[in-house]
This record gives structure tokens, sequence and C-alpha cells, in this order.
């Protein structure tokens, strides 16, 4: 994540993510003494106990560093309260191009929405970045991986209620 990605979180999300955070500081001493046992085991070569432990080790260090840096660029404010305009931490219902069937999404991060139904797009996704500021009834284009292009159209956005 660079220094000028700035990411969207309502209170509620900051706390969760900064509890989530703390717990696995909190737990780094039961994963070291873990490793420590399984390493009397014997031999390294041939100690699957060891190597998952320090695997596992490797994969909370790793979520300790994403946790940080995220809750370290994050802005904290309330989730939007009108409706009409696509921000972070609205939910839009969108209908693509050629397309009878409409579609309902979460713009905000995956932590963000990481405890909903909804599906959850990032506002710096090609389609996020096109319906970011769009108003209920507007059409933005954006740019697909292989290239083409592909209009939407905002049919409505209204504030995310848990």
């Amino acid at each position: 994540m660079s220094d000028t990605e700035v990411t969207w979180l309502t209170q509620e999300a900051y706390d969760r993510l900064k509890a989530e955070l703390d717990e696995m500081i909190e737990n780094r001493p039961v994963i070291a003494a873990e490793i420590n046992a399984r390493r009397e085991e014997g031999d390294l070569r041939e100690n699957g106990g060891y190597h998952a432990a320090r695997e596992e080790q490797g994969k909370q260090e790793a979520r300790i560093r994403q946790l940080q840096e995220l809750l370290r660029v994050a802005k904290v404010g309330e989730a939007p309260t009108t409706s009409g305009v696509a921000a972070p931490g609205m939910v839009l219902t969108v209908r693509y191009d050629g397309d009878d069937e409409t579609e309902e999404f979460l713009l905000a991060t995956r932590e963000e929405g990481a405890h909903g139904a909804l599906e959850v797009y990032s506002p710096s996704s090609p389609l996020g970045k096109a319906l970011l500021g769009a108003k209920d009834g507007e059409t933005r284009q954006y740019e697909l991986p292989n290239g083409s292009t592909m209009k939407v159209t905002l049919i409505k956005s209204v504030p995310y209620s848990a």
C-alpha cells in the first residue's frame, strides 16, 4: 500500500481491526513458544510441527504488518448519510450496458465489508473509480482488463447500514 492511498473506514470497522491487531500482537509469545517446543522435538528437516508453526508465524506477521499499514493510512469517519451520489460507504445499484439485470454492491475496502453479505468493490478498482462521484441515473464508462470499455449506469446509491 502506498503512502498516498487512503482507506476509508467507519469507527466500528477501525475498532474491529485494531482489536484484531492487538490480539495478534498479544499472541506473538504463544507462537514463539510453540516454535521453541517443536524445535526441541529434534531434527528440523523432518519436523512437520516445527515447519507448520514457522509458517503460521509468517502468516501472523504478514497480517500484523498489513493491519498496521491499513490502520496507519485509514481515514476514520461516519458512513455517508445522504443518498444519490456514489462514494465510499455507499451501497450502489448499477446496470451494465446491454444487461437487463441490476447488480448491488458496497463501495468500500474489503476490510470494511468483510462481515457483510454484500459483494464489496474497492473505490480504487476500475469500476469504483468510474463510479465515484456519479449521481443516480448517471452513466459512466470504465476499462475492462482485456482493454475494451464497459458502460455502467448508477441506478441508485444509498448509505450502507449493517
